[in-house]
């Protein structure tokens, strides 16, 4: 097969010294570095390892990074004829900051990519995956990027792949982070995967690789970065490989959050015997689970809308129809709209709530903005929906409805349809929506923390940005990752400190409920809730 060769220059963002980037032969530079690093007849490798990883798109605030966990006795076998991995570790909370949200408990994991399929193993049972990896992206594709994404999988990535372009260009000034810098040359060679995907590899002028990168389908971030930073090379018996493996997964253009984990390798073995790894039935005939709503009538005019993993909230107004919470991604937001329409039809969605920045209670924001309904948030999210989610960008990988009609509100007199809550320590921000007789009341969750007088609950909001929609009339309250009932016939869960801010919440605001609406499981009663927190003294 003929592999053609054309020149692109990319420059990642790094400044470029004063000599011109020249075309190189990108097969010749794979293999060279694939030669340098050990790999000719690499065939299979182990990896030990310990660190940290973290919980992608669940920030307390836009400030911080990701929340992270401590991941330890870390190992990974590849098979790269068979493209083939298994990785083992422990993960837990560790020393870190949960950031609002439980505590990572401290479990097992087995993840398996064998024969284009992808799986975790709990205990001995295979669980297969239904949902997408972020909303986004198949795990399987994940996991083969995954796999190409590690140093000598990037090069033999390359080397299979259809095409291959290369550049070699000097770079300057990435002391940070230890890599390149100073004038000395790097060469970059970009090729396809999977027939979709792009990839990136930096290979150093000792012809180590130093940086390789992707980007995957995400409804927040459209194409989303996916960087590995390999430093710190070291021998191993033969085998070059980076002692200290830091990787990315986000956007650099506002949210700072970006580092997905960062192990340090004690032990690398290469061509270790690795057995095959059959597919198991249940893994093989899985399918993604169907995008389902089922409506509840809470009172007149008033339903939750379920079926799935999140839920949302309609609320009927005289002229027009509010949803409160759109979450997961486009094909969610369509099959609420849809359902809407089947509840109400002819009543447009003047107004969506978002209850919170976090991915999972966003990602379909850009589906309503699209059609010109005004997004109700807090202030602090303002910034960084329009400079990330609703920034005019192309999305390659996954175009949705407002990549595809994008409303021009970036370049038009008119702005964009977004109303925010102040609200910070000690404020009780309200914004009204109303025709006058039907009332719906959004409230900025104040961070009950120290009224809770223990030092332990510190970001017992879960995010800072949260906020909760009541309907005074219905007694109907809902509320975003706070609180979730309990399934029915479960036993009662233990008062959490988020509980503990909801019930606080309540009462700082005088809120008179009967029903509560969780973004996450069933509908249930204020006596069940009041049950469940009175378990603990600090309620008042």
């Amino acid at each position: 097969m003929v592999r053609t060769l054309t020149i692109l220059v990319v420059l990642l963002g790094f400044a470029v010294g004063t000599a011109s980037a020249q075309a190189v032969d990108a097969r010749a530079a794979l293999q060279a570095a694939l030669k340098a690093m050990g790999g000719t007849d690499l065939k299979t490798i182990q990896i030990s390892a310990a660190g940290w990883s973290s919980r992608i798109g669940q920030t307390y605030g836009l400030e911080e990074d990701w929340p992270h966990f401590e991941v330890a006795n870390y190992t990974r076998v590849i098979d790269y004829d068979t493209k083939s991995s298994r990785e083992d570790y422990t993960r837990r909370q560790g020393t870190y900051s949960p950031q609002g949200r439980p505590p990572m408990p401290e479990e097992h994991v087995t993840a398996i990519l064998s024969g284009g399929y992808a799986w975790d193993i709990q205990g001995t049972t295979p669980v297969p995956f239904t949902r997408l990896y972020l909303d986004g992206v198949p795990w399987a594709d994940l996991r083969e990027l995954e796999l190409a994404l590690t140093p000598h999988g990037a090069l033999k990535a390359g080397l299979a792949a259809p095409s291959a372009t290369a550049i070699s260009l000097p770079i300057v000034g990435m002391s940070d982070f230890g890599l390149s810098q100073y004038g000395r040359k790097v060469t970059i060679v970009s090729f396809p995967l999977l027939g979709k995907y792009k990839m990136n590899v930096t290979i150093d002028d000792r012809n180590l690789v130093e940086l390789v990168d992707t980007w995957i389908p995400n409804p927040i971030y459209g194409d989303m970065d996916y960087e590995m930073r390999y430093t710190q090379y070291k021998d191993f018996s033969g085998v070059k490989f980076p002692q200290q493996l830091h990787v990315h997964h986000g956007d650099p253009r506002l949210n700072p959050a970006h580092n997905y984990y960062e192990y340090k390798v004690s032990e690398v073995k290469a061509n270790v015997p690795v057995p095959a790894i059959p597919v198991p039935d249940t893994v093989r005939n899985a399918r993604l689970a169907p995008v389902r709503v089922e409506s509840q009538k809470l009172a007149d005019g008033v339903w939750s809308l379920g079926g799935g993993t999140h839920n949302s909230m309609l609320v009927e107004f005289k002229d027009f129809l509010t949803v409160v919470d759109a979450p997961n991604n486009e094909a969610r937001s369509l099959a609420v709209i849809a359902e809407a329409e089947k509840l109400v039809p002819g009543k447009q969605i003047r107004y969506l709530v978002n209850t919170h920045h976090h991915m999972d209670h966003s990602g379909g924001l850009r589906t309503y903005l699209s059609q010109g309904t005004t997004i109700v948030t807090h202030e602090s999210n303002k910034d960084y929906y329009m400079k990330i989610p609703f920034y005019p960008a192309p999305w390659t990988l996954e175009p949705d409805r407002m990549a595809m009609f994008n409303p021009m509100y970036m370049i038009s007199r008119r702005p964009a349809p977004i109303e925010t809550i102040a609200g910070t320590a000690g404020q009780n921000a309200t914004y009204v929506v109303t025709d006058g007789v039907r009332v719906l009341q959004v409230f900025h969750v104040q961070d009950m923390a120290y009224e809770l007088g223990d030092p332990s609950y510190r970001q017992a909001n879960h995010s800072q940005d949260m906020l909760m929609a009541f309907l005074p009339k219905e007694k109907i309250l809902f509320n975003a990752d706070l609180y979730s009932p309990p399934a029915q016939g479960a036993p009662q869960t233990a008062p959490t400190a988020s509980m503990r801010t909801l019930y606080q919440n309540m009462l700082k605001n005088k809120l008179d409920v009967a029903q509560h609406v969780p973004a996450h499981g069933r509908v249930g009663t204020n006596d069940e809730f009041v049950t469940t927190v009175s378990k603990s003294n600090r309620t008042n």
